[in-house]
């Protein structure tokens, strides 16, 4: 499916992935994105560029995916619904009801919406938080979910539990996308629940070295922001459905080799500072298997790590 000319609608879309989704869409020929956002995480800014180049295309509705009434009515007549809207992981463990109502009461309400509208497909947003600490590396989407202990995970895994049943229900199409670790330009710098690379160029910039909490040993699976934007456009236009992809690099970084590496890009050559262990997530190590993507969905990530933090490094020292 090409999306020439169809209309659109983005949860979570004035967010970091969010809004790059609607960049791409734009960019894909779509006629109408209709973005729904309670601006709780997401900014009018973040939509800056798409409302710069196309705002007859483009509609922001300010509100919550908890409201089953709008869901319904902003999906109606659409033809993808891209479902980006979710809270942070460590707001889910500070605030669980108010996650479960979002991840998973919100989630069942664009899920219904679509169904009613008879979308063509939903490109839903699920995460490798659902995986715990993994048994086997790289990790395979076949991998089971029974070492996650976060909320979070708990959720995204219903979620896709919630899209399997309507495929088998009311045959949905769908696809859901397992996120690694997302990084890059519009990741929020202000909120209660920011990234740690957020802090870190903070730190950076004010003369200070990084704060590592923990050892530093712990991995991730580095994947920016614009590589996970095509991702979601490459699966609204495959001929697939009813399956679930890793979305990384295949790339095991430690949290001192990212440390490093940002330093290297801003210039700082001071030592790294080390606190206490502290975090929602017990999760050791990340790597992903990404072939499922790649052969189904021909994506294959394109921005390297040095080249993902320069331009997070550059859009966020342009936000100051």
């Amino acid at each position: 499916m090409e999306l020439t000319d169809t209309r659109i609608l983005v949860t979570g879309g004035a967010g970091t992935i969010g809004s790059h989704v609607v960049d791409q869409v734009l960019d894909a020929g779509a006629s109408q994105v209709v973005v729904v956002d309670d601006l709780s995480r997401g900014t009018l800014a973040n939509l800056g560029t798409a409302f710069e180049r196309a705002p007859e295309k483009i509609e922001l509705v300010e509100g919550d995916i908890r409201d089953a009434e709008l869901m319904h009515k902003l999906t109606a007549g659409k033809d993808v619904v891209f479902h980006l809207a979710a809270l942070r992981i460590t707001q889910c463990a500070a605030e669980p009801r108010t996650a479960l109502e979002v991840l998973v009461d919100g989630t069942f309400n664009v899920i219904e919406a679509a169904v009613e509208a008879g979308v063509a497909k939903v490109v839903a947003s699920s995460s490798a938080s659902i995986y715990g600490l993994a048994d086997s590396f790289p990790t395979t989407e076949s991998h089971h979910p029974y070492h996650n202990d976060t909320f979070y995970g708990a959720a995204k895994a219903f979620n896709e539990g919630m899209l399997r049943s309507f495929k088998a229900m009311h045959d949905l199409d769908y696809i859901a996308l397992r996120y690694f670790n997302v990084y890059g330009p519009r990741m929020d710098a202000h909120g209660k629940y920011t990234e740690v690379l957020i802090r870190w160029m903070e730190r950076i910039e004010a003369g200070e070295p990084p704060l590592v909490l923990g050892d530093g040993l712990q991995t991730m699976d580095f994947v920016h922001v614009e590589d996970i934007a095509r991702a979601n456009v490459l699966a609204a236009r495959a001929d697939v459905t009813d399956q679930v992809y890793n979305i990384a690099t295949a790339t095991e970084t430690s949290l001192l080799e990212l440390a490093e590496a940002l330093q290297k890009v801003m210039g700082s050559t001071a030592e790294l500072e080390f606190g206490p262990a502290r975090s929602v997530n017990s999760v050791t190590r990340r790597l992903a298997d990404i072939g499922a993507a790649e052969r189904d969905l021909g994506w294959t990530p394109s921005i390297t790590l040095e080249d993902g933090l320069a331009s997070l490094v550059s859009w966020w020292r342009a936000q100051r």
